[in-house]
């Protein structure tokens, strides 16, 4: 067996209802192997000559009613190379266990604290204090779990990480009804497969699912009539839109807009009604096509 070294950190958001894992490792598309989540159920981070099996098994006891701590016991008592894994897990109430196996290689440990552990194994001492302290500083503030999440890799990075180097990261978030579409828990689910700077890219897609996916701030509506004359201009460039620039947001400027929108994945910040349009949408249209003035 290959040891899956790494850092990761499991946590409970119970104001939105979200459970997460996020892992770091130099170890290729470690996203593959460590995080599992289930919405109303908990999450789990497997590692250290890692037992997949740690993860959905986890998940179904935890869903069926079994705390965190009662779920590890469980699942150590059935695993005969316990004393080689390393796991994390929180349940649906957010009640966080851990176990860091005898067999780990050094420096492994874990810190379990409210709603929430960290732990890793062939580290630089003082990655994972590092990373707790970050997850408690942060989170509550701005941005949402899956922010608080990767920051906490980044301060256990900063702190020294893994002390083989960098190679992959990854989040996952789950929430009921929280995918796209609405009809199933995954909310967020991004992975660095190999990169030099994995967590640096992990960072840069989570602010690429905000654009595409998050939520739209009321206060950051603007009036399609404000920028329609822009709008045309970008649309005529695009092919979208072929009539003259007016200023007047028309049917036919609608229709191309909603065609660009869509095209561009930001059906979830527009759905083509209404009188007016996320700002966000408007500054990327103006990035992606040239566009430099602002509203």
């Amino acid at each position: 067996m290959v040891p899956v070294a790494t850092f990761s950190i499991v946590a409970y958001d119970p104001a939105r209802q979200e459970w997460g894992v996020a892992v770091h490792s130099r170890f290729l598309a470690v996203g593959a192997v460590v995080p599992w989540a289930r919405a109303h159920a908990g999450a789990v981070a497997t590692q250290s000559y890692a037992n997949v099996r740690y993860g959905p098994a986890g998940l179904d006891w935890m869903e069926q009613g079994l705390s965190a701590p009662e779920a590890l016991a469980r699942l150590l008592a059935e695993d005969p190379d316990r004393e080689l894994r390393q796991v994390g897990l929180v349940d649906r109430a957010g009640r966080a266990a851990a176990h860091t196996g005898q067999g780990c290689h050094a420096w492994a440990g874990h810190r379990v604290g409210d709603g929430y552990t960290c732990q890793g194994n062939i580290l630089v001492p003082g990655t994972v204090e590092a990373m707790a302290a970050r997850f408690e500083a942060v989170r509550g503030g701005p941005g949402e779990l899956a922010d608080w999440l990767v920051e906490a890799l980044a301060a256990g990075q900063e702190a020294g990480g893994d002390r083989r180097g960098q190679q992959a990261a990854a989040v996952l978030v789950v929430r009921e009804g929280g995918g796209y579409g609405g009809n199933h828990d995954r909310y967020l689910d991004l992975r660095v497969d190999d990169d030099p700077h994995p967590i640096q890219r992990l960072r840069e897609l989570l602010q690429m699912h905000h654009l595409y996916f998050g939520p739209v701030d009321p206060a950051d509506r603007i009036p399609l009539a404000a920028v329609a004359e822009e709008l045309q201009a970008i649309l005529q460039r695009t092919g979208h839109y072929r009539g003259p620039i007016t200023g007047v947001f028309d049917p036919a400027t609608r229709q191309g807009l909603r065609a660009l929108v869509g095209e561009e994945n930001l059906e979830e910040r527009w759905d083509g009604q209404g009188d007016t349009i996320d700002r966000r949408v408007v500054e990327h249209l103006r990035r992606r096509f040239g566009q430099a003035d602002s509203t």
